[in-house]
C-alpha cells in the first residue's frame, strides 16, 4: 500500500489532475459533468481543497464547505479509479472530520441514490441518512442527504458550555 500524505492543494496543474480525475469518472461522468465544470467546482475560492498524494501524484481529493447553512458539509469525495478500494476515501473523509468537528459538530454529505458502494462505505463510518432530496440533480434520482454528528449546534456556539 502506498503512503499516503494530505495537503491543500498545490496550484493550477494539481487542480487541473483532479478536475481531469473527477471528470473521468462517476458519478460526475453519470451526470454529465466537464472537464471544465470539474475545475470550476475546484478552484471555487470558497471552498476548501484537499489532496490525498502517493509520492507526490494525487491519488484524490476532497473539497469542503465551511460556511453557510450546511457548515461541515463535503461537497465532493474524489479517488482516482486506480487506487479505489485502498482506504483513501476513508483517509480523506476522517481527515474532513479531524478538520470540522473541532469547530463544528455536524459533517454533512450527499450521496447520490444509485452509488450503493458509496452509501456502503459512508455508513461504515458513522454516517446516518437524515433526507432525501428527490429530482435534486437529475431528474428521477435522488440524492440522500447523510449526517455524522459529535453533539447539538447550540454547544458549539460561542460562549456556550462544552
Amino acid at each position: 500500500m502506498e503512503e499516503i500524505e494530505i495537503g491543500r492543494l498545490a496550484g493550477d496543474a494539481e487542480a487541473r489532475v483532479c478536475a481531469a480525475m473527477m471528470a473521468s469518472s462517476d458519478p460526475w461522468l453519470y451526470f454529465g459533468r466537464t472537464f471544465e465544470q470539474c475545475l470550476a467546482r475546484i478552484t471555487n475560492p470558497s471552498v476548501e481543497v484537499w489532496v490525498a498524494r502517493a509520492n507526490g501524484v494525487p491519488r484524490g481529493f476532497i473539497i469542503l464547505i465551511l460556511q453557510g447553512a450546511f457548515v461541515g458539509y463535503i461537497q465532493i469525495v474524489c479517488v482516482d479509479a486506480g487506487a479505489r478500494s485502498g482506504g483513501i476515501g476513508s483517509r480523506l473523509i476522517r481527515f474532513a472530520e479531524d478538520r470540522i468537528f473541532p469547530e463544528f459538530p455536524n459533517v454533512f454529505l450527499c450521496v447520490s441514490s444509485y452509488n450503493d458502494r458509496a452509501r456502503a462505505l459512508y455508513e461504515r463510518l458513522g454516517y446516518k441518512l437524515v433526507g432525501e432530496l428527490t429530482d435534486y440533480l437529475m431528474r428521477g434520482e435522488s440524492e440522500f442527504l447523510m449526517r455524522k454528528s459529535v453533539g447539538p449546534l447550540v454547544e458549539f456556539l460561542p460562549g456556550a458550555p462544552r
